[in-house]
């Protein structure tokens, strides 16, 4: 038996291409999660997200169904939509940590500040 492109049924070069990356980058999370940079809720979150995309990839016609079930036209643009969602929420979520670490880093500076005090030469 050998393993070779037809051996690959039905999926096309970016089908293959998109659940190899998602592998990897599903696989980058469980790294991050194991050395403690993310947490057990981001790891959730980047798996929804990196298996959702291993889902459209192996089944794509989920998209056409979906599409039919709101009312859009092509399967793409309910992609398309989709991703723009998800990249305006995790843009949401990156802004608000770092207004809050804004706040943090002046609330530390000012503490600084107050307890070293720079005195003016006359």
């Amino acid at each position: 038996m050998s393993i070779g492109i037809e051996a690959l049924g039905d999926f096309g070069m970016l089908q293959i291409i998109g659940i190899l990356f998602a592998v990897f980058a599903l696989s980058r999370a469980i790294l991050r999660y194991k050395d403690h940079s993310i947490k057990a809720n981001e790891l959730f979150f980047w798996t929804v997200i990196w298996g959702g995309v291993i889902c459209v990839a192996i089944f794509p016609s989920i998209f056409v169904t979906l599409s039919k079930f709101l009312g859009i036209g092509r399967g793409v643009d309910t992609l398309i939509y989709t991703g723009m969602i998800i990249l305006f929420y995790a843009l949401f979520r990156i802004y608000v940590k770092v207004e809050a670490q804004q706040k943090e880093m002046t609330k530390l500076v000012r503490e600084i500040a107050i307890q070293n005090p720079v005195r003016k030469k006359k």
